[in-house]
């Protein structure tokens, strides 16, 4: 039997995690070391930060969708990619060498920080797609897919970059559809830890009820306030996401 104080504590940390995500992704910065404190092995608390976080997304994805920053339609064939690429991650994990992403990672979130802090003309308006959306999305989803598959830290802030950079989308937006491929590759990795029994659901539906308070209050911030949130907090995740990896692995 779970202490309920521990739950309670726990889904404080959901709720926490869901605002941070919702508008700059990260939120598993917070939640898994947390799962981890608690108790749980390895394994399980990936598998459970999942399930919390699948929760969270969805509330966050709907509700930047209700709002008009997210055109699913378009996405449709980038989620299909993100799912089958997230899917792969997850089964080639254990035979795939991560030892140099510890190093390449940290050094890709801080050159994002930097971009997001000195890009001039970083906003909420669209600007002109370098690539072609419809052709190269999928592309994008299905290498970040399986990046989050196989590692995942900053898997959010990659993919706010790549609509930003890439494919010009406002940052809001890119906001946005960057929650709906999250949302597809946690999914895909819970393929995985379902069937193996590793999710510890109680602690899953504590985290959740906050994740779903959480990331409602925190897309509704992020869509009042836009680029003027989202641009200084992706700055601050990205910076915290690699010094974590850096120095506290």
């Amino acid at each position: 039997m779970l202490d309920p104080l521990l739950l309670l504590a726990l889904a404080c940390v959901g709720l926490l995690a869901g605002f941070v995500d919702a508008i700059a992704g990260g939120g598993g910065m917070l939640s898994l070391p947390a799962l981890l404190s608690a108790g749980l092995p390895p394994v399980a608390a990936l598998a459970t930060n999942k399930m919390q976080s699948v929760v969270g997304t969805s509330m966050a994805v709907s509700t930047y969708w209700r709002r008009g920053f997210v055109n699913l339609s378009s996405l449709v064939p980038a989620i299909a990619a993100t799912f089958a690429g997230s899917l792969l991650g997850a089964m080639a994990v254990s035979r795939v060498d991560t030892s140099l992403l510890n190093m390449a990672v940290p050094v890709a979130l801080i050159a994002i920080a930097l971009y997001f802090l000195f890009a001039p003309k970083l906003s909420d308006a669209d600007s002109v797609s370098r690539l072609p959306f419809a052709a190269l999305v999928p592309v994008m989803g299905f290498a970040i897919g399986f990046y989050d598959g196989i590692f995942g830290p900053g898997t959010g802030s990659f993919f706010t970059v790549g609509f930003v950079v890439l494919f010009g989308l406002g940052l809001t937006r890119a906001t946005g559809s960057t929650k709906a491929l999250n949302f597809t590759s946690n999914l895909a990795a819970l393929a995985i830890f379902i069937p193996q029994g590793q999710v510890v659901w109680p602690v899953a539906a504590a985290m959740a009820t906050g994740q779903v308070i959480g990331a409602y209050i925190g897309a509704r911030t992020g869509i009042r306030y836009g680029a003027t949130l989202i641009r200084p907090l992706v700055v601050i995740v990205s910076i915290a996401l690699a010094i974590k990896l850096l120095f506290f692995r």
